[in-house]
């Protein structure tokens, strides 16, 4: 039983720990463009097909996309401009 208890204790403590590491990543800056603005000028490109995803870090918005040939782009996105880097 005490096993028990001390496992869930520090399963606890390691699932918390990375919520709060969470919580201390950068956030886009308060003057940053709307993300739906971001991804409507990818949605322009030429070729485009869909949007495979959008990550963000302190460099920007990096926005993956695949064109109609079936190619894989990757593109960072200044995040007050809205402009790529």
């Amino acid at each position: 039983m005490r096993a028990v208890v001390l496992a869930s204790g520090i399963a606890f403590f390691l699932i918390g720990g990375s919520a709060f590491a969470a919580d201390q990543q950068t956030m886009p800056p308060q003057n940053a463009k709307k993300l739906s603005e971001i991804v409507a000028k990818v949605e322009k490109r030429n070729d485009f097909q869909y949007v495979k995803g959008v990550d963000w870090s302190s460099d920007g918005y990096t926005v993956t996309y695949y064109t109609t040939d079936r190619a894989k782009v990757e593109i960072t996105y200044d995040p007050v401009t809205g402009e790529p880097k």
